[in-house]
């Protein structure tokens, strides 16, 4: 591993501007000193349910997820990318061609797919399918305006003192234009609600002060933001380091989805299983040579949709950095280290079927060309808590086993 002075600065980022907790406001009773308002109640009420008018779009069909979601399927062009004043009144672009040397054979190892589209029911041609947010969604979080978002405070230089934790792989020092990855598929254990799981691709421009910019994808287990411990397919962008820009998600105006099969935010199965079946998914971000804009696939091949270029200041030209691997949050609401567990839960050593694993990292180049990783640097912040391990080989590529059960005898 390369100790470069970059890191702990971003690292701080990821560690103190992801998705921070907040304090539920529903099913607690008020403090003993504090007189319970039906009228501030009702007035909460009225704002959730003109968000919730604003944010879900009118479906020509609505599909019950097995799970409970609800997935309603709207109409392309009345999405939520199409309320931002630089798309009103367009339609989105035309598929782009894909980076060279890109093989899709080889994109995933299984076809793993998402639970909702196990009722053997679809969107129609012509509509993208959209999580349909509702009030309970809401009332986890304290604020209607920062749903959905993470939230950005003072950036540490150390993280010491943060409770986000991190077994990432990456690369930085070039010019990078797009990055792609096969990420395994677990449900690990998220011991508070206002903790998370997560396993991504981060594309990371600009400096590391208010003008960073971020475009990320991957899965997530998220009590706070979806009500259960499903996997869940996710994205999120920011421009101005999660301050004021930027969703999870459809959340906000911004990403553009053009497929029919995906729903951004729903549950992904099947999953991985301690030593048995391993499923994982592909997933590709990458900038158009023609029209700049930052594209997304998932699995084998299925475009989903873009961030418009114009959202961002740094990105729109290219990337400063790219990151792979798990995060995860530890409140120690009850003293000690979080028993939330990343990855599968199990240490890097223990290797294929049993611990996590992302296989056949790449990324793209100014000439739209698909390369392996060189100079890559390791970090674990928490060894003992959360690790990593890296390796090599013909069919893998660039790989790396990370995770792990978070409290144990040597996290205490």
């Amino acid at each position: 591993m390369a100790s470069l002075p970059i890191i702990p600065i971003f690292v701080s980022f990821l560690l103190v501007a992801s998705s921070i907790s907040f304090t539920s406001v529903s099913g607690h009773n008020p403090p003993a000193n504090q007189t319970f308002r039906p009228d501030r109640e009702l007035q909460k009420l009225k704002r959730v349910r003109a968000y919730l008018r604003k944010i879900n779009k009118p479906a020509v069909k609505t599909i019950q997820s097995p799970d409970g979601d609800l997935i309603d399927c709207v109409l392309s062009h009345l999405q939520p990318a199409f309320d931002h004043p630089e798309l009103k009144g367009q339609r989105p672009l035309d598929p782009p061609e894909r980076p060279k040397g890109y093989h899709e054979l080889t994109d995933t190892m299984s076809d793993s797919f998402q639970l909702w589209r196990f009722s053997n029911d679809s969107c129609p041609e012509g509509t993208v399918p959209i999580r349909r947010t509702t009030e309970e969604d809401l009332l986890r979080a304290n604020s209607i305006q920062r749903f959905g978002r993470k939230l950005g405070r003072h950036v540490r230089r150390d993280s010491t003192g943060s409770n986000h934790e991190h077994a990432v792989v990456f690369v930085n020092g070039d010019q990078y234009y797009g990055a792609k990855a096969s990420i395994n598929i677990w449900t690990p254990h998220v011991a508070d609600q206002y903790e998370f799981s997560l396993s991504q691709i981060w594309v990371i421009s600009g400096s590391f002060g208010n003008d960073l910019n971020t475009i990320e994808a991957g899965w997530q287990v998220s009590p706070e933001l979806y009500g259960d411990n499903y996997p869940r397919f996710f994205t999120y962008w920011t421009t101005d380091a999660y301050q004021a820009t930027g969703c999870y998600n459809l959340l906000c105006s911004g990403f553009v989805q053009i497929n029919n099969k995906i729903a951004i935010g729903a549950a992904i199965s099947p999953r991985s299983s301690y030593g048995g079946r391993q499923f994982d998914i592909g997933l590709m971000v990458w900038k158009d040579p023609k029209h700049g804009h930052w594209w997304l696939q998932f699995g084998s091949g299925l475009l989903v949709g873009y961030w418009p270029s114009f959202l961002f200041s740094h990105l729109r030209t290219h990337a400063s950095m790219i990151q792979f691997g798990g995060e995860i949050v530890n409140t120690r609401s009850s003293g000690f280290h979080t028993s939330t567990q990343m990855g599968s839960g199990h240490f890097a050593e223990e290797g294929f079927g049993k611990a996590s694993y992302f296989r056949n990292l790449q990324v793209i180049d100014w000439d739209n060309s698909l390369l392996p990783l060189s100079n890559l640097h390791l970090l674990a912040d928490h060894p003992n808590c959360y690790d990593i391990k890296a390796g090599r080989n013909n069919v893998w590529g660039d790989y790396f086993y990370y995770g792990g059960p978070g409290r144990n005898v040597r996290c205490p």
